[in-house]
């Protein structure tokens, strides 16, 4: 991934992509990126499209997103649950793993 933005000059983990690059990146169109904020899928940081950026988190949700449309055919509504449900399970994982009793 190419380092774009960062969020403070000290924490160079958290790079950002503007929305230009996300697009490329998932190579998919503006508008493609712009539904995935409508549902909920990525949240950018600012204030209208030209000063969006996209943190770690977003890219790979957006990465994602695309594997789940383009080899399954999920629509953006079905992308959005089935992100959400695969965090949560990721979630409920590592609370059982704390406890030991993942599988």
């Amino acid at each position: 991934m190419k380092k774009a933005k960062s969020h403070s000059d000290e924490d160079n983990l958290v790079d950002e992509l503007t929305l230009h690059e996300l697009c490329r990146f998932c190579d998919a169109d503006k508008a493609w990126v712009v539904d995935l904020i409508q549902h909920g899928v990525v949240e950018p940081h600012g204030a209208g499209e030209a000063e969006y950026s996209f943190s770690q988190i977003s890219v790979l949700r957006a990465k994602k997103a695309r594997r789940l449309e383009r080899d399954l055919g999920i629509n953006m509504p079905g992308i959005a649950l089935a992100l959400d449900l695969l965090e949560e399970r990721d979630h409920l994982r590592r609370l059982l793993g704390r406890f030991g009793m993942a599988s």
